[in-house]
This record gives structure tokens, sequence and C-alpha cells, in this order.
């Protein structure tokens, strides 16, 4: 028996099986709309009438299982009472889908998230397939929110309170075998086999591994204690007045049972802040930066060519590696190459535990002194110092030997594209891909347009970047582009700080305060106190460099890479003394010339306009993300 809806399809096999296959109509994706939802209960209205053997929920897309709640009826939400009712929709379906009397499996190819995963864990067994897009979690907290629709209830009895306060407190996603490890699925396998396994395991009657009694104890009696724990651990990384989601969370689950319709207080608390509406307006950005990066018929690169092995250049390849690319890797001798392959093999084999998955990485990066991989390279990445003459003369004969219709890139940090094209037969084709340190967690990547450059260049650079999972940012060539030209001032005016008087640990605590993941001092110790002298002469030609940097950069105290700037580094961290009171004020005295640049640059047309200048400053500095972004907050600081 088949019966269609207008988002689901109902089938029913030889075996009485019933198979919902969800396919939303008119979306590449799978999201929980409302009209999804009603239909979703209609579906069970029809099952219970005529109860089937079990039941299979599996999307009906190549693009995943369910992305969750649909982020557009979400963002209309601006009152507590819409708020709750929402919850409520999404709490009332899935208990009563949990309460089905025949056995259900949710059967997950591909992202499984948020709504998704809520709507997975009402079913009695969980089965993912071992592919690497397939990716559970429940991101919520990223959007200051929290699972409401039975994720707090059900994940902790599943995996544990530990694992399933991690998981929502971080909105991290886990791969398909790490989802098996956990106990959060029944069993993984491959897709070749994933009906049969489905339809095995659903009617085996076969009890769920049960959390250890330790796990079982920590999420009864000793509940207070994790939840303790969890809020302590909070505190070390977001205040509650910046992000009250994460603390609703620990809540919910200690006091309500992960019941958010119990706590309509706390709901409350979320749906008045600021937070959930910047949070949002973040996610919408990174889509956007998302965007440019769509291929759109424009050729994938397959082959990537990373001229200069040291710390970025050697990260950027490993990288590409890492996702996937073919690459090859030069510099002037072997010896010069083994260092990053020694710290990219020690990576892979942290992310990778499935050991073809590591061997088939470390093949594809492979060392290339004498630089034969550049003639067959899609994309060629010049990472080498910031010498002017030296990048001219490489490029000159990367561009003699490489495909007509390869991508030509320079990682260059503060040259600009129109100096170093100089030397080319065709200066158009020379783009900038300018990532930040470190490569592997710094998700932005600014894409440099000179003046005349090839638009079809540009479009295949920002493809690329996109391919190997980064954000790529559309920027004007410029002295320091948008990132590094926005930080240096506010570099160079903490550190002025630190010249009358204030320690190092008062300026960064100011800024931690204010929501700054790290601390401007912090940060110039981890760029390189030269470098970020360097960056300061060239970016603020006028203005005299603050005397506690010179004297450090003289004296070779160049920061973490040296183990000491302006803390001393032991194990990588650095040694902080304990931050004195910070002056009022001070928070904002440090930001103020960040805010201004940042406008400087959209004015000047770097950036094509405001919100891509916020989310360029987000991503590529991590920028308060409560606060919507420098110029976000800049308005909203000038409308109260």
């Amino acid at each position: 028996m088949t019966s269609a809806y207008q988002h689901w399809q109902l089938e029913r096999d030889a075996q009485g099986i019933a198979w919902a296959s969800l396919d939303k109509a008119g979306e590449s994706t799978n999201t929980l709309s409302q009209a999804v939802m009603d239909e979703f209960a209609q579906l069970l209205e029809a099952l219970d009438a005529q109860p089937p053997t079990g039941l299979v929920i599996r999307s009906g897309k190549s693009a995943g299982f369910i992305a969750g709640a649909d982020i557009g009826e979400f963002s209309a939400l601006d009152t507590t009472d819409k708020a709750i009712a929402l919850v409520r929709r999404g709490w009332d379906l899935f208990n009563r889908l949990a309460a089905v009397h025949y056995p259900t499996l949710a059967l997950v190819r591909g992202h499984c998230v948020g709504g998704g995963l809520e709507l997975a864990l009402a079913c009695r067994y969980l089965l993912v397939v071992d592919e690497a897009e397939t990716r559970l979690g429940l991101p919520e907290v990223m959007l200051g929110i929290f699972p409401g629709w039975g994720g707090m209830l059900r994940l902790p009895p599943r995996v544990g309170p530990q694992a399933a306060l991690d998981l929502m407190l971080t909105g991290k996603t886990i791969g398909a075998k790490q989802a098996r490890r956990i106990g959060l699925a029944d069993d993984c396998v491959p897709a070749r086999v994933m009906d049969a396994a489905a339809r095995l395991l659903l009617v085996s009657n076969a009890p769920r591994r049960q959390p250890s009694l330790l796990q079982r104890l920590l999420g009864g009696p000793l509940k207070g204690l994790v939840a303790a724990g969890a809020k302590k651990r909070l505190a070390s990384r977001a205040r509650p007045e910046h992000y009250p989601a994460p603390y609703a969370i620990v809540e919910m689950w200690a006091r309500h049972q992960g019941n958010a319709l119990a706590a309509p207080q706390l709901v409350e608390r979320i749906v008045r802040s600021n937070t959930v509406r910047n949070l949002l307006r973040v996610y919408h950005l990174r889509e956007r930066l998302r965007g440019f990066g769509k291929s759109d018929g424009v050729l994938r690169v397959r082959r990537v060519h990373v001229v200069g092995a040291g710390v970025m250049g050697g990260d950027i390849a490993a990288w590409c590696a890492l996702r996937g690319l073919t690459v090859t890797l030069q510099d002037q001798d072997l010896a010069r190459i083994v260092p990053a392959l020694k710290r990219a093999y020690a990576d892979y084999g942290k992310r990778l535990r499935d050991k073809i998955e590591l061997r088939d990485a470390i093949d594809r990066l492979i060392p290339d002194p004498e630089g034969h991989g550049a003639a067959q390279a899609d994309l060629i990445v010049e990472a080498i110092y910031e010498n002017l003459e030296a990048k001219q003369a490489l490029l000159a004969k990367l561009e003699a030997v490489m495909k007509a219709d390869a991508v030509l890139a320079t990682n260059t940090s503060s040259l600009q594209l129109e100096d170093l094209r100089g030397a080319l037969v065709n200066p158009a084709r020379l783009v900038g891909i300018h990532f930040f340190n470190p490569v592997s967690r710094m998700p932005l990547v600014e894409v440099v347009s000179g003046a005349g450059g090839d638009a079809k260049m540009a479009g295949r650079a920002a493809v690329f970047v996109k391919q190997i999972d980064h954000l790529p940012l559309p920027v004007r060539s410029a002295p320091g582009f948008l990132v590094n030209a926005v930080l240096a001032p506010y570099m160079l005016e903490a550190m002025r700080a630190v010249d009358q008087g204030l320690a190092p640990e008062t300026v960064d605590a100011a800024m931690v305060a204010f929501g700054m993941p790290m601390g401007p001092i912090e940060l110039a110790d981890l760029v390189g106190l030269d470098v970020a002298l360097a960056a300061g002469r060239g970016l603020s030609a006028q203005a005299e460099p603050p005397r506690c940097l010179i004297e450090r950069v003289d004296s070779g105290r160049l920061g973490k890479k040296t183990g000491r700037g302006f803390y001393v580094y032991a194990g990588g961290k650095p040694a902080k003394e304990k931050a004195g009171a910070v002056p009022a004020g001070l928070a904002e005295r440090l930001i103020n010339p960040l805010l201004e640049r940042t406008q400087q640059l959209v004015d000047a047309g770097v950036v094509a306009d405001a919100d891509l200048a916020d989310a360029g400053v987000i991503f590529g500095t991590g920028f308060a993300p409560f606060t919507g972004g420098p110029l976000n907050y800049l308005r909203e600081r000038s409308s109260k």
C-alpha cells in the first residue's frame, strides 16, 4: 500500500513494515516546518488506525536526514507565548511517536541535527549509515536556544548525562562511528545494506544498550553534582548575560527532566534576550558566506599544489588533503617539508580513527621538493615568506608551468595583488586566498580580488574555499584586507594601555569579559610580536608603535613561538598573573578603534557591505557572536 502526502511518502512492504520517507516539497533540505509536523501527526493517526509491524523513518532526499526546525519559522518568534507554542508542538508530537506500541526506527543517512535528532531519539532504534556526511548533534545552543522537543529528555539516558551535556552545551556534531561508540546509535552500517539492516533491527526486539551503573547514578541521585560541574565549566567559557541558553539547558535537564514547558521563566529569559536575534543573524551571515562558494557548474578542484611548507603553507596543504584533495607540497628541500608532514600526520591521527581513512589522507599529502605537481594542479597556493620580490619571482615561475585554466593564488597577508602580479604574463589571473592561523580552526578565508582581476578565477577560488569546508569572504585588495586591517588598531590600542601601566592580564580580562574568545595581548603573542609590529607599521604608518611591543621584539621575545612574549608559555599555554580590577570603560576604549576601522573599510568598498564586514570579523577574529558583529553592535550601542 502507498499513501502520499505533500511532504511525506508512506509505504508498507510485504512484511507489514511501514516506511515513512520525508521529502520536503520545494526544498533541497528536509526541515521540520509546521506543515511537515502536521502531516507527520496525520501519518501517525493513519498508522494508529492500521498498526504496522514496525515503522522506519528515513529521508527521501540525497542531502541528509533532517536539518532541524525551520529557521524561517523560528526567526518569527517574538513573544514567549509563541515560543512555548512551538516547543509544545514538537514535545507533544515526539512524545506521541515514542509512545506507539509498534517498534520504530530512524534510518539516518547524512546530517541529523536539532529537531531531526530529537525525532530520531523518539524512535526505539537509531541506525546510522557509515558515511562521512553522516553527522548527528543538537546544535540549538549555537542559535541561542535549546533542544525543546525531547532532546534534553532522551539523550542523557542513551549516552549518559556527561556526554549528553557536552553535545548540547557545545553544539558540536559527531560522526556515525562515534554515535555508535557512545550509544547514541544502535548500529552503524554501509549504505548498501542499510534497508536490510533496518528491517532486521526493527523486528529483532533487541533491547537497547544501557549506560553503565555510574552513568545511571550521574543521571539520577548524583544529577546535582553533574549540573554543578557543567555550570562551572560554562562559566569559564560563556557569561550567562551573553549566552543564557546553555545555562538554561543545564537547569531544564537538572530540575525539569528536560521539559522546557515546565520552566516558562527560562524560555522567557531566552526569548527576551538580544542573543537569540543576534545569533540567528550570525547563522544567516554564515549562510551568505557559504553562498559565495556555490559551484553552479564551476569546475571543482581536485589537485592542489602548495609552495612553502612553513606553518601556514604546511597547514593549508594538510587541511586540503584531509578534505579529500590530492596535494603536492613544495619547498626548497625535503628537510623543510618533513616538519609539515609530521604535524599533519599527528593531526590526522587524532581526527581519523578509521585506519583506511588515515592511510588515504596520508597518501594524498605528497612531498614535492622539485615542484612537479604545479603542472598538474587545478589550483596553486603560494605561501612563502612576506617578501615582494621573492613572491613575484616565484609566481612568474609557476605561471610558466601551470595549466591554462588553473587558479594561481597567493596567501599573502600584507602585500597587495596589484604589486605581486607585476611579473605575470596574465596578471588578471592572480587571486588572493588568505587563510588564518590555525587553518583547521579558523573558518574564514578572504578571497582577494585586485583591480582588473579575472572574476572567473575569484569565483573558482571561492568554490574551492567552500569545497574544503571553509567560508569564503570576497574582499578587495587593500593593506591588511579586512580582518588584519581591523585587528591592527585594536591590538595597538591594547598595547598602548600596557604602556600606560595596565597589566597585560587586566587588558585581556577586559575583552574576555566583553565576550572575546581571547584577549588582544594574548592574541598578539599568538600572531607573533614581530608580525604584529610589521603589520602595525604597515597599516598605521603615522602611529608610533607601543614601547612594550618594540622592547619585546628587540629582545627576541616574539610571543608563543619563542616561548616568551607578553606572557611566558609552558606546554603551549600562557602563564598569567591574576588580573587586576578592570577600569571602567576600558573594553569600550579598546574596541572603538576596531569598530571605526571596520566602518571605514565598508565605506572604502574593501568589503561590499556592513553585513559582510560583520561576518568577516566574527568568523575571522572570533568577535563576540552574541553581539551580531562589530557594526551591528555599534548600531545597537548608538540606539541606546
